[in-house]
């Protein structure tokens, strides 16, 4: 007989991981002060080009992905504008705002 995976009664309550939950993405202030929705990808699959320096992301290379909340022509223009770019240059957008 299988045991049961499911939590006994007297085992505490396992918390939600809620970027687990949303497939990873979570929000950030991004450059200019715009808040953007934010993806880690653990190694793309080409090369990319980061907007912050304007070097070449190589495949294979873990890498930030972002996109902003807001856009003009909707969610599907926001996701279609999305952006690359090198983890330490995401961080020192976020910090600069």
């Amino acid at each position: 007989m299988r045991r049961s995976r499911k939590r006994p009664w007297s085992e505490p309550h396992v918390p939600l991981d809620a970027e687990k939950a949303r497939g990873g993405v979570r929000s950030a202030r991004g450059p200019g002060g715009h808040d953007f929705q934010v993806r880690s990808i653990p190694n793309g699959v080409k090369d990319y080009v980061c907007p912050w320096c304007n070097r070449t992301i190589p495949a294979g290379t873990a890498h930030i992905v972002a996109w902003a909340t807001e856009n003009l022509f909707g969610a599907d223009a926001a996701i279609a504008d999305r952006r690359h770019w090198h983890t330490g240059c995401w961080a020192a957008a976020e910090r600069t705002g």
